[in-house]
């Protein structure tokens, strides 16, 4: 692994690679989840690389990780900032031009919506999201709420910890968010119709934050 930071608009981002870079080969970004960072990733960026002989590239999203803090509380817009402002400046600031997107969770959709805007993912060679959200289902609140409990009583904070400069921002910046009543209106499936790439989409049959019906919409709407 090299890892790195940069700069962007809105301050620093911590960063790592993983394989080739990107001017002799296709890279895969990855783009965590939404409790996630660089190194929770753990050692699935270097098996990726062994595995396919692509590049691997991976970044703290502000707030996570060893990136600098965002303000909070974070906007219900927070994911489309991330894929239409913030992505496209780390993209260009690595030099990275031909790259397969490889989202988890908040990151799959952060993927979704970066592939289906047009005038972003002319470059792009393919989408992979790992139980994405394309909107918001009972049984995902129902499991943030339970979390929340986790967190304040159980092991999750010291474990996130290991991996977060400040947890308790990182945490609640996505908790809190979540459980906005206004969130409950988040919905991407608009930008699907718009994707143009080879698309993997995977949902987990026991996943405590999402259904099958995600993917039942996404056929529907994609394209691809």
């Amino acid at each position: 692994m090299r890892a790195g930071s940069l700069r962007v608009d809105e301050g620093v981002v911590e960063t790592a690679w993983w394989g080739p870079d990107p001017a002799e080969a296709l890279t895969l970004v990855l783009l965590h989840e939404g409790l996630g960072s660089v190194g929770l990733w753990r050692d699935v960026p270097e098996q990726l690389a062994g595995r396919t002989g692509c590049g691997v590239f991976a970044y703290s999203r502000f707030g996570y990780g060893n990136s600098d803090p965002t303000p909070l509380p974070r906007p219900m817009t927070y994911m489309h900032h991330e894929a239409q402002s913030v992505l496209p400046q780390v993209l260009r600031a690595v030099g990275i031009r031909r790259a397969v997107l490889v989202g988890h969770s908040d990151g799959g959709s952060i993927a979704a919506i970066f592939a289906g805007t047009p005038d972003l993912s002319a470059d792009l060679a393919g989408l992979v999201t790992i139980a994405a959200h394309f909107f918001v289902e009972d049984v995902n609140l129902a499991s943030i709420r339970q979390i929340g409990d986790t967190y304040q009583n159980g092991d999750l904070r010291q474990r996130l910890a290991r991996h977060h400069r400040d947890v308790d921002a990182a945490f609640r910046g996505w908790n809190e968010a979540w459980l906005d009543p206004r969130f409950r209106a988040f919905d991407i499936t608009g930008f699907l119709p718009a994707i143009r790439v080879p698309v993997l989409a995977l949902q987990g049959a026991d996943d405590p934050y999402g259904t099958e019906e995600q993917l039942k919409v996404f056929a529907a709407a994609a394209r691809v």
